[in-house]
């Protein structure tokens, strides 16, 4: 990637400057990896304009087999840069290599699938009496505007624009400040896909929301996907409603961990501290609830204290590595500030982690994991995302009383049921209000299912068949006919 290509966006198929620019930072070190373009409201418009010029004119939205093929190379075209989108994920998001590689992973496969879903049949006919036809077909809505998130950038991209792509829609995608060398990479690889025409996907970097709010503001943009936190997107909701658009969003979340006293405690045990230190606790499927049976709720206390206890913090650069830093310094400030303020409201410390000491890591914005155990629901550790590394532990004696619990936020992404019971996964899981139910395991994500939340975590889905619906509109025609010859 050259420096000139890595500074500026992507519109209408060229490289784009614009007046203001920003600094990237590698959250490990605090150290300045590059400069960017910063996009403005003029960047945006420019965007939305090549946007709706490529929709109108020329064949994508028309051509299903032209837009599959345009997916399947694009799925190529990542996998050869597939190195590079680990590299850049690990330098300027802080994730360590094998983290930035699972989302890596994902990407292709994302595309791939929605290559199929390119060429599936989107519509029906029928005779509705003699002498008439109706029809109901499914066309693309328009231009996407897809407003993605700083903590797994490279998927969540993809994971809205490979369905609006299948769909026939074009899309301009406003990538944040923080994913500023992913976003160009990305770019580089739509561009090296011929099948693309110019003005199809267009990227754009911000540091603010100008273009955000132009995206759901604008009469251009009928169809907005947004994931980030559940404020905002209370503001996107509000905001698009004025113009009616579709609107997908995948919000927040508050992962319980329901383990019964009959369940593989060591796997369990494991897999609760993998899913607190996993890209440090910046992912909205984060295990930050761990409900505990009351018979065994002692012992895995104690051995996931112990285990939080001894997580390593570091760089990607080294592969002692056990968690990775927070994005920047201020999320260390502002996750601390809530375990601080969760301690003075009766939480217990088990584990008090906090800001890392470690000389080697001065300047990163690295934060060693918490536990505390609570007995107060209402409190806002339980009730709020932290996103970071910051785990609570309640415990409960009945499986009313475990369902209970987990549904007691307004949070309902995902969910996780820990038992050998033959019965009680599907009958637990039935009663959770959750999208994402994972049984003996932890955000168990597969791209040909549908994923959302219930709740405050969101509206509509992404992945799966369902993932094209919202950049689908449905329309009926009907013909009268002469239904016997003269």
């Amino acid at each position: 990637m050259t420096e000139d290509t890595r500074t500026r966006h992507w519109i209408d198929g060229t490289w784009a400057g614009s007046p203001r620019s920003g600094t990237s930072v590698n959250p490990a070190t605090g150290e300045e990896i590059g400069t960017y373009a910063d996009a403005d409201a003029a960047t945006g418009q420019a965007a939305i304009d090549a946007a709706d010029r490529a929709f109108a004119q020329g064949t994508w939205r028309l051509d299903p087999m032209r837009r599959a093929a345009a997916l399947s190379h694009l799925a190529d075209a990542y996998v050869a840069r597939a190195e590079e989108v680990v590299e850049t994920l690990t330098l300027e998001n802080g994730k360590l290599r094998p983290e930035a590689g699972f989302e890596a992973h994902f990407v292709p496969r994302a595309l791939r699938f929605a290559a199929g879903l390119a060429v599936h049949p989107h519509g029906r006919v029928t005779d509705t009496r003699p002498g008439r036809q109706a029809l109901s077909i499914r066309q693309p809505a328009g231009v996407a505007g897809i407003v993605v998130p700083w903590n797994s950038p490279a998927y969540l991209c993809v994971r809205a624009l490979a369905p609006a792509l299948a769909a026939g829609c074009t899309a301009v995608v406003k990538m944040p400040a923080q994913a500023a060398r992913t976003a160009a990479l990305m770019s580089q690889i739509l561009a090296s896909v011929p099948e693309i025409p110019a003005g199809a996907v267009n990227v754009v970097v911000e540091s603010g929301s100008d273009v955000a709010r132009l995206l759901v503001d604008s009469p251009q943009v009928p169809v907005i996907s947004f994931t980030g936190s559940t404020a905002t997107g209370r503001v996107i909701a509000a905001q698009a409603a004025a113009r009616f658009k579709r609107v997908g969003l995948e919000l927040g979340g508050k992962t319980p961990h329901l383990v019964f006293a009959d369940a593989d405690l060591d796997a369990a045990l494991a897999t609760a501290v993998q899913s607190c230190t996993v890209f440090a606790g910046q992912f909205c499927m984060t295990g930050s609830r761990v409900l505990l049976q009351r018979e065994i709720a002692d012992d895995f206390t104690t051995a996931l204290a112990r285990r939080l206890e001894a997580v390593r913090p570091g760089p990607a650069s080294d592969p002692a590595s056990e968690i990775g830093p927070l994005i920047d310094t201020a999320s260390v400030a502002r996750v601390d500030a809530a375990v601080e303020a969760a301690i003075a409201a009766g939480a217990k410390p088990l584990v008090r982690g906090g800001p890392s000491t470690r000389p080697e890591l001065a300047g990163g914005a690295f934060y060693h994991p918490t536990l505390l155990a609570v007995s107060d629901t209402s409190l806002p550790i339980v009730q709020e995302e932290t996103f970071g590394p910051v785990q609570t532990v309640q415990v409960f004696d009945s499986e009313d009383e475990a369902v209970a619990l987990a549904n007691a936020t307004e949070y309902g992404l995902s969910a996780c049921v820990w038992t050998r019971d033959a019965d009680r996964p599907l009958r637990v899981a039935r009663r959770l209000d959750a999208g994402l139910i994972s049984v003996n395991s932890w955000a168990n994500l597969t791209v040909e299912f549908e994923e959302g939340g219930y709740k405050s975590s969101g509206v509509g889905r992404l992945g799966g068949l369902a993932s094209v619906e919202d950049f689908l509109e449905h329309k009926q025609i009907t013909q009268d006919f002469a239904p016997f010859g003269g």
